[in-house]
């Protein structure tokens, strides 16, 4: 008797990781559970078996995101809103396929794809709490959190963004760049 395949954990971080760089490089709409096997050295099956179909594939993977961006930002938390934010960037320049699907849009543009309430309402937490810490403390000003914190996430995500599309002058220096926004950014909001 054949021994079951079993599709375990590995398998399935490797098809997210896979997903993620086919999308980015060849758009949701031409990229194949047959591509993403193939790319992963396994079997459409045990895609199927594992997410079920592509929109559950690619709902996994922005879902994904989303969670390893907050387990970095949970990991940075001790850092205060400096170490927020150059684990942002670092999180984003270390996972690029991923970042531009969860913000650029190109699921939302070919399949009605969001990311689970839930898990994207959590990435913003550790930002939450170190802008009512901030305040707490007297650092920062008594702003509705909800305001300062979007404020905040807006500004770094525009730079990040900006990098990754490799929009600005020639040899940039992106870290410099980032490093004086996040400077402006608390001196933008201190008390």
């Amino acid at each position: 008797m054949a021994r079951p395949v079993i599709h375990n954990d590995s398998l399935r971080q490797e098809l997210l990781a896979v997903t993620a760089e086919l999308v980015d490089r060849d758009g949701p709409a031409k990229v194949t559970l047959r591509d993403v096997a193939a790319a992963a050295r396994t079997s459409t099956t045990a895609v199927y078996s594992l997410f079920g179909g592509k929109f559950q594939l690619l709902t996994a993977v922005v879902d994904h995101g989303f969670q390893s961006f907050r387990d970095s930002q949970v990991a940075a938390a001790p850092g205060g809103l400096q170490g927020l934010g150059l684990a942002y960037r670092a999180w984003a320049v270390e996972h690029r396929a991923l970042y531009r699907l969860m913000f650029g849009g190109a699921l939302a543009a070919y399949v009605d794809c969001q990311p689970s309430p839930e898990v994207s309402a959590g990435a913003m937490e550790p930002l939450m709490e170190a802008v009512a810490s901030a305040q707490a403390s007297g650092a920062l000003r008594a702003e509705p959190v909800e305001e300062v914190a979007f404020a905040i996430w807006g500004q770094v995500h525009g730079l990040v963004s900006l990098e990754l599309a490799q929009v600005g002058p020639p040899g940039a220096d992106w870290a410099a760049a980032y490093n004086s926004a996040l400077d402006a950014i608390a001196r933008g909001w201190a008390a």
